[in-house]
């Protein structure tokens, strides 16, 4: 999603104070571009097309027909009376739900063919969520960096971004899960990888998101690698979706983690690109994607009840549907915090598919 220049010496700051991440545990990291990737997703994505906005449209091969314009016709829902009257004061006040996004991995959140508005099923959902709550839609387009210390400060009131739940970001937010959380391993399409384990990564070229679930996941898997003795994978950062993508089909990296639904689209919308791999976004645990909001200010188990009222009617599923996200559906909505995480990892829900995917 792609990263904004909006801030950027706050954005530095914060890199310095949270990345805990050591370079002498890499044994072979290469360092490309000077801009992060975003946690569960890639920046820099925007949709082709002229500058006027024009509607267009991407036929893909699994079917799904991808809006790609400005204007979204997006799936609505009606305000329920009893779910706004438990919105926080604070939140509500002003009549708006104010949503952070990195806009940046089609089919999630990117920027629609005006290049400036920012579409995606991330989006979808937030509007849903808006709509169950009686407040008007309000988008900030942010950086990954930015988006934890903006949240903490009321700038955001929740995010709407492929943000996974992992143990360090509980402590400080709460979550409201929406969607199954996993990571495609992508390559060329003449590659013959079959992505399960760290074993299946020795040697190769790995390209990743700075700060990422993901890159904690190849972190492990490259000191599984070291214990056994052989060779870790080399993790490539470059500063854009776009950039990560040329180098992969250019053959510059051999491997691509990325939003498992980002790599689906490519795989259906491209020629040149297949899914090789998949995992669970919170291995050797599971997790889901979810609305972030500031921990403790009573927004999270709110959002999960309008979540909860868009399955029960039908509107969650659409949306999933209209994006080529079925597969990582939810039956319920479940508010996590840092009180219940650890027996929500436990009794973590799968989706349909969740279990039988290329890989675990």
């Amino acid at each position: 999603m792609p990263l904004s220049t909006r801030g950027l010496s706050s954005t530095l700051r914060l890199h310095n104070r949270r990345n805990t991440r050591s370079l002498a545990v890499l044994p072979a990291v290469v360092l490309l571009g000077t801009a992060a990737l975003s946690a569960c997703a890639d920046p820099g994505a925007s949709a082709s097309g002229d500058a006027s906005g024009a509607a267009e449209t991407t036929a893909a091969r699994n079917g799904v027909v991808y809006n790609t314009s400005p204007d979204q016709q997006r799936i609505r829902g009606e305000k329920d009376a009893a779910l706004a009257a438990k919105v926080p004061e604070l939140i509500g006040k002003d009549g708006k739900l104010t949503v952070a996004t990195t806009a940046g991995s089609i089919p999630l959140s990117f920027h629609a063919t005006d290049d400036k508005t920012a579409i995606g099923s991330e989006l979808d959902i937030a509007q849903l969520v808006a709509d169950k709550l009686g407040l008007e839609l309000d988008v900030q387009v942010t950086s990954w960096e930015n988006w934890p210390l903006k949240t903490q400060s009321g700038d955001f009131e929740v995010v709407f971004s492929n943000v996974g739940v992992n143990k360090d970001r509980v402590k400080l937010f709460d979550f409201a899960g929406y969607r199954a959380a996993f990571m495609g391993f992508e390559a060329k399409k003449s590659a013959t990888y079959d992505i399960k384990g760290a074993d299946d990564i020795s040697g190769l070229r790995v390209s990743v998101g700075s700060g990422t679930n993901q890159e904690k996941i190849l972190l492990a898997w490259n000191k599984e690698l070291e214990e056994k003795g052989k060779a870790p994978a080399t993790l490539q950062y470059y500063s854009s979706e776009a950039d990560t993508i040329l180098a992969l089909s250019s053959g510059r990296t051999d491997l691509n983690i990325a939003p498992y639904p980002s790599t689906v689209y490519r795989e259906n919308t491209r020629d040149d690109l297949k899914v090789v791999g998949r995992v669970n976004a919170g291995w050797p645990s599971e997790t889901l994607v979810a609305a972030t909001s500031l921990r403790g200010n009573g927004l999270a188990p709110v959002i999960s009840e309008a979540l909860n009222s868009a399955i029960q009617d039908g509107s969650y599923g659409k949306i999933l549907e209209r994006w080529g996200l079925s597969e990582e559906s939810l039956p319920e909505s479940k508010t996590i915090t840092e009180e219940n995480f650890a027996a929500s990892q436990a009794a973590a829900t799968q989706p349909g598919a969740g279990a039988s995917g290329k890989s675990s």
